[in-house]
């Protein structure tokens, strides 16, 4: 989702393609590279960078060792809205690459059927990977109009680093070392004020402001989904804000800096770097953060959010796979998009070590993802994870956490008041749902 250039990545995003401008020159205009004798030729595009890259490389060098009769060549793209505008355009153009990650919570803004072709499930059947292998809910989220047009990867959700040394010291960890479970927002309070005694620093640290800020937007979906809210109705279509349940998420978020109990300025590479200098015992953010710390060896463990209110749910999207619209898909190429698909299902332990978690159900049981700490640690969240309605401004890397992210920042560094960033949330969503998908696409 490291991570700090994904921050400057997201900085101006005003539209899926307010200018039409591409990175990389226009989508299917570029001199093809060369495909060895004999080989079906396999186009992947994605927009992995930094550890994900790494990981995401390995997976592709292992793919051409297995199947040296496809020519796979993968190209990864800017990430953010320069991604999302070219897959567009080179699907609208029909003259897209064979195979292309997605995030899931997108799908509604990419026009499936005209921009975006179904996957053939037999195919992928007959390669090992069925629908069955999937949580439901996140499978589901794929089709469109009874047709799959995205197959998840994984899912990225909000989760609770912890700092094991803070933690221990503030008495909060079991016998094995783990943090004890915290049920309700009185529990997960008095657990931030017994690390305050032992740091006599803030205890939690969340990203709270900066250019493209999408912490607080992050923070609140997952909060407030926890109340039972929905921001925007099944279809994506109408504005479903629930003011009472908002407010529950809104005035804890306050709570939290005006007691002290959360670092009131901070932007995302600010609230990494404090995290790492063991100054907090907490920190809200995705999942991905884990190679960061590994690499730096910080004393640190991952799990769920704490169920606060109600449920025990997190604010989340997944990396998917999607097949551009291509005006000639079929044969060959089109078999191998699928062959490639399911062989980096079937071999995501690779990609879990990044801190993502597989949405190939039979990768959890694999004792080579469990066995990895603390990346499988909080896998049972699959089961919990909150995407965006299916609207075409929603998604990673969208308007919709774009505009939120910036009301919701004033709550947490001390701008706007509850009640004032609802309505203005409510002002924003109301525009965006005015907004002409500039895709043409539909929920």
């Amino acid at each position: 989702m490291g991570r700090p250039t994904r921050r400057k990545a997201l900085a101006g995003i005003g539209g899926i393609a307010a200018s039409g401008a591409l990175v990389g020159g226009a989508a299917g205009c570029a001199a093809p590279q060369a495909v060895g004798a004999g080989k079906t030729r396999l186009r992947f595009w994605h927009l992995f960078g930094g550890g994900d890259g790494i990981n995401m490389q390995g997976m592709l060098d292992a793919f051409r060792a297995a199947h040296p009769e496809i020519g796979l060549q993968a190209d990864t793209l800017q990430w953010g809205a320069p991604y999302y505008t070219k897959l567009g355009l080179a699907g609208a153009g029909g003259r897209a690459p064979e195979v292309a990650a997605l995030h899931l919570a997108r799908l509604a803004g990419f026009a499936p059927g005209r921009l975006l072709d179904p996957f053939d499930l037999g195919l992928l059947r007959e390669f090992g990977v069925r629908r069955e292998d999937f949580p439901e809910g996140i499978f589901r989220r794929g089709a469109v109009d009874g047709k799959q047009y995205a197959v998840p990867l994984d899912t990225h959700p909000m989760v609770l680093f912890y700092n094991t040394e803070v933690c221990r010291k503030a008495g909060l960890l079991d016998s094995a070392g783990k943090l004890r479970p915290v049920e309700g927002a009185g529990e997960f309070t008095a657990a931030l004020h017994a690390v305050k005694k032992v740091t006599g620093r803030p205890p939690l640290v969340t990203e709270t402001l900066g250019a493209g800020v999408i912490g607080p937007w992050r923070l609140f979906s997952t909060l407030y989904s926890q109340t039972g809210g929905s921001v925007l109705s099944p279809d994506g279509r109408t504005l479903a804000l629930d003011d009472a349940k908002a407010l529950v998420a809104l005035e804890y978020m306050h709570m939290l800096v005006a007691e002290g109990l959360a670092v009131r300025r901070v932007d995302y590479p600010g609230a990494v770097g404090v995290f790492n200098n063991g100054k907090t015992g907490f920190f809200l953010n995705g999942e991905w953060e884990i190679s960061s710390f590994l690499a730096t060896g910080l004393p640190f463990s991952v799990t769920r959010v704490p169920n606060l209110f109600g449920r025990a749910t997190a604010q989340a999207d997944c990396h998917a796979f999607v097949l551009p619209h291509q005006a000639d898909r079929g044969g060959d190429s089109n078999r191998a998009a699928h062959a490639f698909v399911a062989w980096m299902l079937r071999n995501s332990v690779e990609w879990a070590k990044g801190g993502h978690v597989p949405a190939y159900l039979p990768t959890l049981k694999d004792p080579a993802y469990l066995k990895l700490t603390p990346q499988s640690e909080y896998r049972t969240v699959i089961d919990d994870v909150v995407l965006d309605e299916p609207a075409w401004f929603a998604g990673s890397a969208s308007p919709l956490w774009i505009e939120l992210g910036a009301v919701f920042s004033g709550v947490l560094t001390g701008s706007r008041t509850p009640r004032n960033a609802l309505a203005e949330a409510k002002t924003r969503l109301r525009t965006l749902l005015d907004t002409r998908n500039p895709f043409g696409g539909k929920a």
